[in-house]
């Protein structure tokens, strides 16, 4: 069997290059060893999928080469998405911080590019793994698990290894090695953080507890948003952020009280409540057991009117820079993307096509290119796709 273009991997990427090449007039075939397409697309954002951001920019990906994504994220950018979207009347909403979700269900989404795949007359079949590839003097011989397929053009958007349980392998790496690719080494991104040893006893009885807004700090990087204590460690939209720019040894802080002068309304808290304790005040602040914890561990409670301007300013300092001491994270079982990946100096900014062996392709998350939490990864998916599929 022959086709123009084959396209390994039915998710985000995968699909929105195969309805750009198809509509093209190129014949597309998508195949993938999962039982149904766009898995990840319908577990994303609590299976509503934050399909894209507002605010995108190539400020907003971490990769080797932070100039890699600008062409294809100017080409096919979130305005582009969304008239996807409302062209298939699909009803969504602006979440936070340009966040855009389904206001039903992510099922949504994969019916809108299941349909427009079938509109362009792209093919897809799933239950179908990639065993091996080799380059023909026409293209490429594809190895499957129902016969030998022949193509011209190769797209690669097989994901990383985030989410085993979901299928997630490294075949796309190994594709890339075959072919002469450098890959970068791989890591999980936007992952919950482990504590172990007395760092994890201390806070292990917090488990559940969630703080709407802290900012968590790594060198010059910080993000704001909500933390979650967890049985192991802590997680939340603050911890997964940062955890992408944390790497084992660094010094991780966070403000618990973003936006507070902690020290003045501790000093006004002084001369208004002098003989309540310090952890029934940081309880007005933080969740109680929070407060009491910090009290045990950093902080002597008692009545406020025993503490000189000074103290209460050290405990504001504390508060403001909370020292935690990660010793990991929850690793590819949970993360949401794969740090690292395919090298971009191996490949075109403007059509993904592979410098090394014309006609291959590499995009979506396989490739060294990774987006901040909130639909940052849909979006290089869909303009990652688009670029490629404009060219494959």
């Amino acid at each position: 069997m022959k086709v123009d273009v084959l396209v390994i991997g039915a998710g985000a990427a995968g699909l929105m290059c195969a309805i750009v090449a198809a509509q093209r007039g190129r014949e597309v075939l998508v195949l993938d060893h999962a039982n149904k397409p766009g898995k990840k697309i319908l577990m994303s954002g609590g299976g509503r999928c934050n399909f894209t951001n507002l605010g995108v920019t190539p400020a907003q990906y971490l990769s080797a080469n932070p100039h890699f994504a600008k062409s294809a994220l100017a080409r096919y950018t979130p305005a582009d998405f969304i008239a996807l979207v409302e062209k298939h009347r699909i009803a969504y909403h602006e979440k936070e911080l340009g966040q855009l979700f389904c206001d039903e269900s992510s099922k949504l989404i994969v019916r809108m590019l299941l349909d427009e795949c079938a509109a362009a007359g792209a093919r897809v079949e799933t239950s179908c793994a990639v065993d091996r590839v080799r380059k023909t003097d026409e293209g490429f011989a594809v190895h499957t698990a129902r016969g030998e397929l022949h193509a011209q053009s190769l797209v690669v958007a097989s994901g990383g290894l985030s989410i085993p349980s979901m299928g997630a392998t490294g075949f796309g790496y190994e594709l890339a090695r075959q072919f002469g690719h450098q890959v970068l080494p791989t890591s999980a991104g936007l992952v919950p953080l482990t504590l172990s040893g007395k760092h994890q006893e201390r806070y292990q009885d917090l488990s559940g507890l969630a703080l709407p807004l802290v900012e968590a700090r790594v060198g010059k990087r910080a993000f704001r948003a909500g933390m979650l204590f967890t049985h192991r460690g802590v997680s939340g939209p603050a911890i997964l952020q940062i955890s992408s720019y944390w790497q084992a040894g660094d010094d991780l802080r966070i403000d618990l009280l973003p936006d507070q002068d902690a020290a003045g309304w501790l000093q006004a808290q002084r001369n208004a409540r002098p003989a309540m304790e310090l952890k029934n005040v940081l309880g007005d602040l933080l969740p109680r057991r929070l407060a009491q914890r910090m009290c045990e561990l950093w902080f002597e409670s008692r009545p406020m009117k025993q503490y000189r301007p000074a103290e209460l300013d050290a405990i504001a300092a504390q508060l403001r820079d909370w020292p935690l001491i990660a010793s990991g994270t929850e690793g590819y079982r949970t993360a949401e993307v794969t740090l690292g990946g395919v090298d971009t100096d191996g490949l075109s900014s403007s059509t993904m096509q592979s410098k090394l062996v014309p006609g291959l392709y590499f995009i979506g998350e396989v490739v060294d290119v990774t987006g901040w939490l909130g639909g940052y990864n849909f979006q290089w998916a869909w303009a990652s796709g688009h670029a490629a599929g404009l060219a494959a």
